[in-house]
C-alpha cells in the first residue's frame, strides 16, 4: 500500500488500530552512548554506587532513550521514509533498569482528512508492564 492511498476513507478505516513494534536491550553500552550524545551525565544512569543509594537501588536508563525507539518505528516501519515526527507527549510510569529489554509499541489512532497527519498512541513495556506512554503526531510527505 502506498501512503498516497491513505486519503481513501476505506483504507484509512482499515489502518486504524494498526500496531508497529521494535525492541532494544538497554545495556550499559547503549545507556552510556545515549548519555554521551544527550549530555545527560546524571549519575543515576552511570554510577552503580550512586544509584544503589537512590530510590531505585540500581542504575536506570534515561527515559528519553526508551522514548527514542518510537522514532525508529516512524522512520523505518510506518509511515516510513520522509515522515516528520512532529509531536510527542509522555508520561513515565516506571523506571527502566540497565539491562532491561524495552518493547516500544505505536498504535495508529487517527488520520486527518487530508491523510497528511497521523496520530499514534505510544507506549513502552518491560516484561509486559507499561513503563511509559503518550501520544505522537507524525506528518507524512505529500505525494509528488
Amino acid at each position: 500500500m502506498s501512503l498516497a492511498s491513505i486519503t481513501d476513507p476505506s483504507i484509512r478505516e482499515s489502518l486504524l488500530g494498526s500496531c508497529y513494534t521494535t525492541s532494544k536491550v538497554m545495556c550499559d553500552e547503549v545507556v552510556r552512548g545515549f548519555s554521551e550524545i544527550s549530555g545527560d551525565t546524571n549519575p543515576i544512569h552511570l554510577d552503580d554506587v550512586y544509584a544503589s543509594e537512590s530510590r531505585y537501588k540500581k542504575r536506570i536508563a534515561h527515559g528519553l532513550l526508551s522514548a527514542s525507539l518510537f522514532s525508529s518505528i516512524f522512520g523505518t516501519q510506518f509511515p516510513g521514509a520522509g515522515c516528520v515526527y512532529a509531536e510527542q507527549s509522555l508520561v513515565f510510569k516506571r523506571p527502566v533498569y540497565v539491562g532491561d529489554e524495552v518493547i516500544a509499541i505505536v498504535e495508529l489512532i487517527a488520520i486527518d482528512e487530508s491523510g497528511q497527519s497521523l496520530e499514534f498512541y505510544t507506549r513502552c513495556e518491560v516484561n509486559g508492564r507499561r513503563v511509559l506512554e503518550g501520544k505522537a503526531k507524525v506528518f507524512i510527505p505529500k505525494q509528488r
